[in-house]
C-alpha cells in the first residue's frame, strides 16, 4: 500500500536530505503528501474552519445575495449541485464559498475572470477578514511549498517564482453535509478529479472523507487533523514540469458525518505558459484554468 509522504515544513526550506528525498518521492510517485510545522497553526485553521462553518450553517437566504450563480465568474457561495467535476458522475451535493486574488480596477488584466471582484456577506461578523488573513498567509505556505518542490525533482530552484507575482489563487470552503440516505453510485461530495492547477494547499476539520487513487486504483483514505495540511499536486504543474510531478485523481464520497475543508489553489499568472518546459508548445495558464471552470461550474456553462 502507498504511504503518502508526511513533510516537516521547517526541513523542507532547510533541504534537509531525507526531507528532499520524500518530497520526490511524494512529487514523482504519489501526487499526494502531509504537511507539518508551517507558519499556520491549528487555531489558525480552526479560526477560519469556524468562520466558512457559520457561513454554511446560515439560511439559503442570507446566503443567496452572494450566489456565484449570479456572475459570470467563481467568487462567492456555490450552492449544493452547483459543480460537477465528473461529467459521468451526478453534480457535486457540497455547498462552497470561493474568494480569489482581485486586481485593481485599473489592472490591465483585471477584466479576466479568474481575478474577478470577490462577493462578501455581511454574515457572520468578521468573516471577510477572517478568511482573507488566512489566505495571505496560506500562500506564503504554499509558495514555499513549490519551492521545495521544485528543487526536489531538480529544477533550478527560484525558476518559477517570477510567475507568481499575480497568482490566480482560490481559496475555498468546502461544506460536505451528511452523505445523502438516498445518494447512489455517481453521488459524491465531490467526484473523483484532479485539481487543475499548481499546488493545492488543503486544511480540514479532522474529520474523514478524503479518499486518493492509488496507481493499482485502488483508493487509499487520507486523514489530517487541523493544523497539518494534506497536498497534492494539479494538471497544470504535471504539464509544466513535463511529467516530473504527478497529479492524482482524489474524491469525497461522504459519511454520515459533516465536513468542512479548505483548499487554497495556488496558480501562476494568468499569462505563464505551462506548456511541457523546452517543448516549444504554449499553453497559457489562465486559458487552461478558464476551461476547465466552464467544464465544473454550472453557471458558467449556460448562456450569458
Amino acid at each position: 500500500m502507498t504511504t503518502i509522504p508526511r513533510i516537516d515544513a521547517r526541513e523542507m526550506i532547510s533541504r534537509a536530505p531525507e526531507t528532499m528525498a520524500e518530497l520526490r518521492r511524494a512529487a514523482q510517485e504519489v501526487g499526494f503528501m502531509t504537511l507539518v510545522n508551517s507558519d499556520l497553526t491549528p487555531e489558525d485553521v480552526l479560526r477560519v474552519i469556524d468562520a466558512y462553518r457559520a457561513f454554511f450553517q446560515l439560511p439559503e437566504a442570507a446566503k443567496e445575495p452572494v450566489n456565484m450563480a449570479r456572475t459570470g465568474a467563481n467568487r462567492g457561495w456555490g450552492a449544493p449541485y452547483s459543480e460537477q467535476v465528473d461529467p459521468n458522475a451526478n453534480p457535486d451535493y457540497k455547498q462552497v464559498f470561493d474568494s480569489g486574488l482581485a486586481l485593481p480596477a485599473n489592472d490591465p488584466l483585471a477584466h479576466l475572470t479568474c481575478y474577478a471582484p470577490n462577493q462578501w456577506p455581511d454574515q457572520p461578523a468578521g468573516f471577510k477578514q477572517i478568511v482573507e488573513d488566512y489566505a495571505d498567509r496560506a500562500v506564503g505556505v504554499a509558495m514555499n511549498t513549490l519551492r521545495g518542490i521544485i528543487a526536489a525533482v531538480g529544477l533550478p530552484e527560484g525558476s518559477f517564482d517570477e510567475a507568481f507575482t499575480k497568482p490566480m489563487t482560490l481559496l475555498r470552503g468546502n461544506y460536505y453535509p451528511s452523505r445523502p440516505v438516498d445518494a447512489g453510485a455517481n453521488d459524491f461530495g465531490i467526484a473523483a478529479h484532479t485539481d487543475y492547477g499548481c499546488v493545492t494547499l488543503l486544511a480540514t476539520d479532522g474529520v474523514a472523507g478524503l479518499e486518493v487513487q492509488q496507481r493499482d486504483g485502488s483508493w487509499l483514505a487520507v486523514q489530517a487533523e487541523p493544523g497539518t495540511f494534506i497536498i497534492n499536486f494539479g494538471e497544470m504543474l504535471e504539464s509544466w514540469t513535463n511529467g516530473r510531478i504527478k497529479a492524482t485523481l482524489h474524491r469525497v464520497i461522504g459519511t454520515s458525518q459533516e465536513r468542512v475543508s479548505v483548499p487554497l489553489f495556488f496558480n501562476p499568472n494568468y499569462d505563464t505558459n505551462v506548456a511541457p518546459l523546452g517543448s516549444g508548445g504554449t499553453l497559457l495558464a489562465g486559458d487552461h484554468l478558464e476551461r476547465r471552470f466552464r467544464e465544473t461550474y454550472l453557471h458558467l456553462q449556460r448562456p450569458a
